[in-house]
């Protein structure tokens, strides 16, 4: 784009002044994954592509079902039983035709999660599984890869920036993964569907904010009770 078509579409983002014109062009160069396109992920990819990163990966090998619609925005009706990586290049693709969508139909899985990652400047996990979370944060780890972490289930979330810069990880609040077939989840206790589009916008601004260079919290995880609508910070 011209640079007053990045002005006039971006206006609002430029006008910051810890953004300006300078943090575009950063937003607009920068490769993120988003490991999900579900709850979490669908708020995440809206955001992202709104704001013009300029590459955005997008793992998943679901597709959309009618109860996914409650909460994963970027799907519709209309995409019921269509693989969800195709309805989120789609809806990026109506949203912002100058983002470049990368759509990844496989399962991420320790032969194939070192190759994907290294492809990216961010990582951002919206899985909604501990094996996969725990595989995510370590090849992270190893890849020395700045990770963006977010879960949800019913009316709580937490957030929080692993990875960044030498700062701790997933291991350094949680040692050890929880068996997934012992953990409530969201199919077994539900989930209110503007939950997953608070954790995910936060998750989308730290990710902007990490782009263009703005300092985030480090070892600390946010907690998100909207039930009684508190959020604190855990320092680890």
């Amino acid at each position: 784009m011209h640079q007053e078509d990045i002005f006039k579409r971006y206006s609002r983002q430029i006008f910051i002044e810890e953004i300006g014109l300078e943090g575009q062009r950063k937003i607009m160069a920068s490769k993120v994954l988003v490991i999900g396109a579900g709850g979490l992920g669908s708020p995440v990819i809206q955001y992202l592509a709104a704001a013009g990163v300029g590459t955005i990966g997008i793992a998943d090998f679901d597709r959309v079902e009618i109860h996914n619609l409650n909460r994963q925005i970027i799907h519709t009706e209309n995409e019921v039983g269509v693989l969800k990586i195709r309805s989120a290049e789609k809806f990026v693709s109506n949203l912002n035709h100058h983002v470049k969508v990368m759509g990844i139909e496989q399962k991420i899985d320790g032969s194939n999660i070192p190759e994907i990652l290294s492809q990216y400047d961010f990582i951002v996990d919206g899985s909604d599984n501990f094996s996969t979370r725990y595989l995510v944060n370590d090849t992270c780890v190893t890849l020395n890869k700045t990770l963006i972490y977010g879960s949800i289930l019913g009316f709580s979330g937490q957030v929080a920036v692993f990875n960044h810069q030498g700062s701790k990880n997933l291991r350094d609040i949680f040692p050890e993964p929880p068996y997934d077939e012992e953990m409530p989840d969201c199919d077994s206790l539900g989930v209110l569907g503007a939950l997953p589009g608070i954790v995910g916008s936060m998750m989308a601004l730290q990710t902007l904010k990490l782009i263009t260079g703005l300092p985030v919290n480090l070892n600390q995880l946010t907690l998100i009770d909207t039930m009684n609508w508190r959020f604190q910070s855990l320092d680890f």
